[in-house]
């Protein structure tokens, strides 16, 4: 007590004391009114999604009317009923937003990947392109790429809501606020863009990086996206009465994305690397050399870790609703799990090989996971979940062997990681949904359960793997034909490959006009394997 009385007196103690009280009562003020606010929130939710839409508050009875009264004068008119697609809830609006926030986030991982796995002399570009890449997407998106995506038109594309126009107050029956659908579904395209700089870096023109991301964002995307995505696209609806194979019964499904963002971006990512032929110096393993060595794998790690944060926001945040506990938790679930067992299996399969725990392989082995388990998160068990993952971190050490034995040059691994591992996690969807939830997907009020995802190993057949194969082959292949396209029309224009004076000068310094590290001097003895030695402008090689 006589030291508190001493405390009191000093004036540094009682400022302390002041401070500790009051964010003592603010935090148990914060924790009240969470109390009080959520139950509110998610009774009212639930009663709204109850209530027919448009139906009128309840009003008290009125007294009986008596035999001698005047007659009542006429029955106001009803209000006008309030459709469910103008009626905003904010708890789900406020989810897809937290949600779209982190998908945001993933750009910095994609930066620092794409940075740390290049040569020190392209990092500039690496960090210029994938911002410029950022800002353009957005604009496009905007204008006219979430209109041919998920505005209604016809199986192939949307044609609405151009600029943003004339679109209601919620995206569909999802009580989602319009707008912070938009601002998700934008993440994801950039997401599917940044993809495809990945095997590109270090020999593509700032030009022709502009060019082909604007097809990609305004076009290829969003387009071949509408046909799983839009809500008539031929794939969303095959299978149905009148539409695409009508016959088959089941239609195809990617809950957040293993083919729509990723295959349809390490698509573009492949056909981009073939046009342009390997950087030069890049030597294969059939010719005596190896790959490049990344400059610094502490930035590339830490990318991938951030992607890996990220995605939990890419693949919870796709159900769409708060309201769905258990979904929300089984996908944040099965996404870890894939993710662990992948990086797992990827560097115990490279240790095999080289007697060495490697960090590029086990980062773009749970990366692989992270992108296997996109497309049936929703759909499937923890168990099932691991064996996808385990299985995606053997297919993208494969898949890096092949490109190496085709002389595709990848520097980050962009196709094994995102096109391969997109085509294996949306046919493992076929072959690993355990029959146990709605095929229709992310609904807590009343989840139809009448129809129900099964794969070939559960008991339900080929038909769901049907339909997979069916839509993951249409995608891939279309892409691919039409990125082939794009790429072998910017590089006519002479527009594509940057010059062979300005890829030995370096990126940074020939496109940019400054070093990523300019303090530094990078000498020519540190050059990657394979690369060429050359100190320019003293004449030595």
């Amino acid at each position: 007590m006589a030291r508190l009385i001493l405390r009191l007196r000093d004036p540094e103690w009682r400022r302390y004391g002041v401070t500790l009280a009051s964010g003592k009562l603010l935090g148990l003020a914060l924790v009240l009114g969470m109390m009080i606010l959520i139950p509110v929130l998610l009774n009212g939710n639930a009663a709204r999604a109850q209530a027919p839409a448009g139906t009128p508050p309840a009003v008290a009875a009125a007294p009986p009317v008596q035999a001698a009264a005047a007659p009542a004068p006429p029955a106001a008119p009803a209000p006008p009923a309030v459709a469910a697609k103008d009626i905003i809830n904010p708890l789900n609006t406020l989810w897809v937003l937290l949600a779209a926030f982190l998908v945001f986030a993933m750009q910095v991982g994609f930066v620092m990947l794409e940075a740390g796995f290049c040569r020190s002399r392209e990092t500039v570009n690496v960090l210029v392109e994938c911002v410029f890449d950022t800002c353009l997407c957005g604009i496009l998106f905007w204008a006219f790429g979430y209109a041919f995506m998920f505005s209604t038109g016809n199986g192939f594309i949307g044609y609405h809501w151009f600029f943003l126009k004339g679109a209601p107050a919620t995206y569909g029956a999802t009580g989602v606020a319009f707008l912070a659908h938009w601002l998700f579904q934008f993440a994801f395209a950039d997401t599917c863009s940044t993809i495809t700089s990945g095997a590109m870096i270090g020999r593509t023109d700032f030009i022709g990086d502009i060019l082909y991301s604007f097809a990609v964002s305004g076009f290829i995307y969003p387009i071949i996206g509408h046909w799983a995505w839009g809500p008539d696209g031929f794939l969303a609806t095959m299978g149905s009465d009148g539409h695409f194979l009508a016959s088959l019964g089941m239609n195809f499904h990617d809950f957040a994305g293993s083919t729509v963002v990723h295959t349809i971006g390490g698509a573009v990512a492949l056909a981009g690397a073939i046009v342009l032929g390997p950087r030069l110096g890049r030597k294969f393993k059939r010719d005596g050399g190896g790959p490049m060595t990344p400059h610094d794998l502490t930035i590339a790690v830490c990318g991938g870790l951030l992607l890996w944060f990220g995605w939990y926001g890419f693949n919870p945040g796709s159900t769409l609703s708060a309201m769905d506990f258990e979904g929300v938790g089984r996908v944040a679930a099965n996404t870890t799990l894939a993710a662990c067992a992948a990086g797992l299996t990827a560097v115990f399969f490279v240790y095999r090989r080289t007697d060495k725990w490697d960090a590029g392989s086990i980062t773009n082995g749970f990366l692989a996971g992270l992108v296997a388990i996109t497309c049936p998160c929703y759909w499937v068990s923890p168990f099932g979940s691991v064996v996808i993952g385990a299985l995606a971190g053997v297919i993208v050490i494969l898949g890096v062997d092949l490109l190496e034995y085709l002389r595709i040059d990848d520097p980050i691994g962009a196709v094994p990681v995102h096109m391969m591992n997109g085509i294996w996690g949306t046919l493992s969807l076929g072959l690993f949904a355990s029959g146990e939830f709605s095929a229709i997907g992310s609904d807590p009020v009343s989840p139809d359960l009448s129809s129900r995802l099964t794969g070939l190993f559960y008991g339900g057949g080929f038909k769901v793997l049907e339909a997979q194969a069916i839509g993951s082959l249409i995608v891939t292949g279309a892409t691919v034909a039409v990125a082939l396209a794009v790429m072998h029309a910017i590089n006519a224009a002479g527009l594509l490959r940057l010059s062979k004076e300005g890829e030995l000068d370096g990126m940074d310094v020939h496109e940019h006009g400054i070093s990523a590290y300019p303090e530094y001097v990078i000498s020519a003895l540190a050059a990657p394997a394979g690369a060429p030695i050359e100190i320019r402008g003293l004449g030595r090689k």
